[in-house]
């Protein structure tokens, strides 16, 4: 039945092609896609996923893509993760099913250190933020970063009493300045394109109500899933890797445990 999610998917993760998982979801049951996919960087996952011709890339995108959009409630929203070499192609596509919300931009917060000469170094992620309706979810006030000491010190004046934006923060900006994860970080698992599970908090938080369901066709390291596990929400994902399928469920496992992210 429409929009009835069986119990038996929630908070699962299966080892498996999403392609062939996402059909058999019941239509109208997510409240958001986290999609952080192979896009053309060349990475090894295990399989040639991120070596494909970019015209077979950018087929297998919308095939993705057009299996998950049905998912998704009236309220829902979707997040993908590409890069600046794609996401005109893949913009426009989903620009044509839903309504873009935001383009955010993931600086990556990568240091200096050489690199090409004939263009400027490359050291962001490009993010799509997009609502299937115009009365998708969307709670700001989970996600706004206090304003420091100071600040809120020098706006004393008496316009400025009393304001909720000064009270509780700022609205975050379409830049994400959040560093990337070295191998020496705590929070780093070995996948080769982990994301930082603050940007994924911020998207949770923001756009699936408390105890709604996020589905993660890509899941790669869990931090998705990480993300629902510490903030109350459900989720659904696939991982078609056995080796970081094993990662994922060590990830719950520790969660679940109370053992610290960090």
């Amino acid at each position: 039945m429409s929009g009835i999610l069986p119990t038996a998917w929630l908070n699962r993760v299966f080892n498996q092609d999403a392609l062939e998982g996402i059909p058999q979801l019941p239509d109208e049951s997510i409240d958001l896609v986290i999609a952080d996919p192979p896009y053309g960087l060349g990475k090894d996952y295990g399989n040639d996923s991120d070596r494909r011709h970019p015209d077979d890339l950018l087929k297998w995108t919308c095939r993705w893509i057009e299996l998950v959009l049905p998912k998704l409630k009236p309220s829902g929203s979707l997040y993908i993760f590409t890069t600046w070499r794609y996401s005109p192609e893949i913009f426009l596509y989903l620009k044509q099913r839903m309504i873009m919300v935001n383009e955010i931009i993931w600086d990556r917060k990568v240091p200096s250190m050489g690199g090409t000469t004939r263009r400027f170094t490359s050291v962001h992620d490009t993010i799509g933020f997009f609502a299937k309706t115009s009365q998708y979810y969307f709670d700001l006030d989970s996600v706004r970063i206090p304003y420091d000491p100071q600040t809120k010190k020098a706006r004393s004046r008496s316009i400025f009493v009393g304001k909720k934006w000064l009270e509780i923060g700022y609205n975050p900006k379409d830049v994400w300045s959040v560093s990337r994860l070295h191998r020496i970080h705590s929070e780093r698992e070995n996948h080769p394109t982990q994301k930082p599970l603050e940007i994924i908090e911020r998207m949770v938080k923001a756009s699936c109500p408390p105890g709604g369901v996020v589905l993660d066709p890509f899941a790669g390291s869990g931090t998705t899933i990480a993300a629902c596990l510490l903030n109350q929400r459900n989720y659904i994902a696939f991982e078609i890797n056995p080796d970081y399928y094993q990662i994922i469920l060590k990830r719950i496992e520790k969660i679940n445990h109370g053992e610290s992210e960090w």
